[in-house]
C-alpha cells in the first residue's frame, strides 16, 4: 500500500523549496504544461553518476550547448567528446555516452523510449538511470534510490543495517511512498531533501517536512545513519609517464585503449601501473626524471606517478604514440592525472 500522506507533504515542500538546475523543468513550470527533455535529463543523469551537482554543472552546459540534441551527440567524434569529458572522471561513462546515443540516433529516430523496459535496454543504462529518466522525463512511477534517497529512507525508518547489505529494504521503503501521480517531481524532491536538508552531517531537522514522522529523529539516531560495511584500504599503485615535447613544440601523445581505467582518454605513453612498474619508453631519449610525482586517486586505488621529460629531434619515431602540434593541442583535454603530469612537466620542458 503506498503512502501517499508523507509523498503529498515533500511534494509541498518542493513546490516551494525546488533548486533551480539547467537540465531540471520546476515544478509550477510542469504544473503549466512544460515538459522535460529526456535528452537532458539523461546527460544530467548520466553526469551525475559519482558526481557532484557543482561540479556536473559546468559540463553539463558545455556538452548542451555544443550539442543540444542526442543526434548531434551520436554525430560527434569521439575524441571531441572525451576531450570536453576531461576531467570529470569515470570515463567508461563517456565512451557509454557516445554508444547510447548513437543507437538512439541508428534505431530510435533520434527519439528516447519512454518506458523503463525500453531505456534499460539502452547502452550504459542501468536501473537506477532506467528509472530516473522514466521517472523525471515521463512521469512514470518508478523509484529512484541514490545516496541521498538512501539516507532519508534509512533515516525516516531508522534503519540500522549497514549499506550495501540495506538497499533492498531501503528501496522497498521508496517504492512504497512513490506516488502514481507527480512521480518526476516526487523523484527530484527527494533526492533534494537528502542533498539540502537530510545532509551526512547537521541535518536541519528543524525544517525538514518529514521531521514528524522520522523515526530517527525521535530514537536520537540520525547522526549514526545510514550505517556503512567498513572499506578495504586502498593500495597503492605506481607508474612512470614520459611526457615529451618535440623541438617544433608537438607534444608525444597516445590514446589510451578503449578498455580499462581512462580508456579512450588522450594521455602520455606509459608504464603498467603496477607495484613497481617496469620501463616502458616509448622511443630512445636522454629522459629526466623530474622530482615531483603526479599523485592521483582512483575509486579502487591511489596512483603515483613518476614523471619523466625529454625534447626530441624533429625525426624522432615514436614506438607508440603520435606527435601533436603544439596549437591543436588543449592541456584542458586530458584527464585528471594526466594534466598532473602536464602540469609538473611542462615548465621544466619550456626551457629545454
Amino acid at each position: 500500500m503506498r503512502e501517499t500522506g508523507l509523498g503529498g507533504e515533500l511534494l509541498a515542500w518542493y513546490d516551494l523549496h525546488a533548486r533551480g538546475m539547467p537540465w531540471r523543468v520546476m515544478p509550477a513550470d510542469r504544473a503549466a504544461g512544460v515538459q522535460p527533455d529526456p535528452y537532458r535529463i539523461w546527460m544530467s543523469e548520466v553526469m551525475l553518476q559519482q558526481t557532484t551537482v557543482a561540479a556536473v554543472k559546468e559540463y553539463f552546459l558545455r556538452f548542451t550547448n555544443r550539442w543540444p540534441t542526442v543526434s548531434d551527440l551520436a554525430n560527434a567524434a569521439d575524441a571531441d567528446v572525451m576531450g570536453e569529458w576531461a576531467g570529470l572522471g569515470y570515463y567508461a561513462r563517456a565512451r557509454n555516452l557516445l554508444k547510447c546515443a548513437r543507437v538512439i540516433a541508428a534505431e530510435h529516430g533520434g527519439v528516447f523510449p519512454n518506458t523503463y523496459d525500453g531505456l534499460i535496454a539502452l547502452p550504459g543504462i542501468g536501473p537506477y538511470t532506467a528509472s530516473a529518466i522514466s521517472s523525471i522525463a515521463y512521469d512514470l512511477p518508478e523509484t529512484v534510490l541514490d545516496g541521498n534517497v538512501e539516507r532519508v529512507m534509512s533515516r525516516l525508518y531508522d534503519i540500522h543495517t549497514p549499506l550495501p547489505a540495506a538497499k533492498p529494504e531501503l528501496m522497498t521503503h521508496a517504492v512504497a511512498l512513490t506516488p502514481q501521480q507527480r512521480a518526476g517531481d516526487y523523484a527530484q524532491a527527494v533526492m533534494d531533501l537528502g542533498a539540502t536538508i537530510c545532509t551526512p552531517k547537521s541535518p536541519a531537522c528543524g525544517i525538514c517536512p518529514w521531521r514528524d514522522p522520522c523515526k530517527a529523529r525521535v530514537a536520537g539516531t540520525t547522526a549514526e545513519l545510514p550505517k556503512k560495511t567498513p572499506k578495504k584500504p586502498k593500495p597503492t599503485r605506481y607508474g612512470i609517464a614520459y611526457v615529451a615535447r618535440r623541438a617544433d613544440g608537438a607534444w608525444l601523445l597516445e590514446t589510451r585503449p578503449d578498455k580499462g581505467l581512462l580508456g579512450g582518454m588522450l594521455g602520455w605513453p606509459g608504464s603498467e601501473w603496477n607495484e613497481a612498474p617496469v620501463e616502458d619508453d616509448p622511443i630512445s631519449a636522454d629522459w629526466q626524471t623530474l622530482n615531483s610525482e603526479a599523485r592521483h586517486t582512483f575509486t579502487h586505488f591511489h596512483l603515483i606517478l613518476e614523471i619523466r621529460t625529454a625534447v626530441l629531434p624533429i625525426e624522432a619515431k615514436p614506438a607508440r604514440g603520435d606527435f601533436m602540434p603544439a596549437p591543436q593541442f588543449r592541456p584542458s583535454d586530458l584527464p585528471t592525472v594526466m594534466r598532473k603530469a602536464y602540469d609538473l612537466a611542462a615548465e621544466t620542458l619550456r626551457h629545454l
